[in-house]
């Protein structure tokens, strides 16, 4: 159940005060949710607005969130774009001046324009990170670099824009997942940037074999970031044993990358990356590891 507006439904009787206080938990200044909910994104933003008077306009991973993009933390606080001098826990205020054309409207309230989004989360400290959001919200909503990149000229004086410009020419909207993100993020950073993402790989009879997280279509060599249910669901398992052995029937090298691998031993990746490579014939040089 979405927030609301506790004097809304009161006025419009379907609640008493009674079941308001008992059955509902105050969320900002007349602003309920359901007891022991656990608000998602979204909600949070509604909740915010709400807490606006509807006057705010949902900014950053608020608006991303409304505009559909995924994997955003559900503890961070809401954001909306309101000069206002009352604070409230749970919502961060900002005073960002916005075009009319960097506004839209998303389930009936008015956040950022998807360029406008990725311009704010861009320019946010923590290259690796605004380049995830990044890629995750163009995804969603098909935004392009030269969409954001025009709103650089236009915000010339805007924080960030050394670190905007830099994730701009890391961003692959192809991107399935941030662990997908940090692993190119970590090969580009290596000197190994992969030719592109999402690799459909045919045999000769034209049958889809597979298709490839990122990689070297040139050189048959892909990097495959594989999640919890990869090792731990057993007919995925199964399946992902009969992929592979069909992609290396058709001469891919596969790297195969966990979370774990990712996260202590990023160092194992690009070696074995930079291995398959040279087994493949590319002129590749040796890798930076000082990661």
């Amino acid at each position: 159940m979405d927030p609301f507006l506790g004097t809304e439904a009161l006025a419009a009787g379907s609640l008493t005060r009674y079941r308001l206080k008992t059955r509902f938990e105050l969320v900002h200044r007349n602003v309920y949710a359901l007891n022991r909910e656990q608000l998602t994104p979204v909600q949070k933003a509604r909740a915010a607005w709400l807490w606006s008077g509807r006057r705010g306009t949902l900014v950053g991973l608020s608006a991303a969130a409304v505009l559909g993009s995924r994997w955003i933390d559900a503890r961070l606080p809401a954001e909306l774009n309101q000069r206002s001098q009352h604070k409230t826990p749970g919502i961060v205020l900002r005073a960002d001046t916005l075009g009319p054309d960097e506004i839209v409207t998303a389930r009936g309230m008015p956040v950022t324009s998807p360029a406008r989004t990725a311009f704010d989360l861009g320019r946010r400290r923590g290259l690796t990170l605004a380049v995830i959001r990044m890629d995750a919200l163009m995804r969603t909503t098909g935004a392009t670099t030269s969409d954001i990149a025009t709103l650089l000229t236009r915000h010339k004086g805007a924080r960030g824009l050394v670190q905007l410009r830099r994730a701009l020419e890391l961003v692959d909207p192809a991107s399935e997942s941030p662990q997908e993100s940090r692993t190119r993020l970590l090969l580009v950073k290596a000197g190994l940037p992969p030719e592109r993402s999402q690799i459909d790989v045919f045999d000769r009879d034209g049958y889809h074999v597979g298709r490839v997280d990122m990689g070297w279509e040139t050189w048959k060599v892909g990097v495959e970031y594989e999640g919890e249910q990869h090792w731990t669901n057993p007919e995925q398992y199964a399946h992902d044993i009969d992929r592979q052995a069909a992609l290396e029937a058709e001469g891919w090298r596969i790297i195969r990358v966990s979370a774990e691998i990712l996260r202590d031993r990023p160092t194992t990746i690009v070696s074995r990356v930079w291995l398959a490579l040279r087994a493949a014939g590319a002129p590749v040089q040796p890798p930076n590891l000082n990661l």
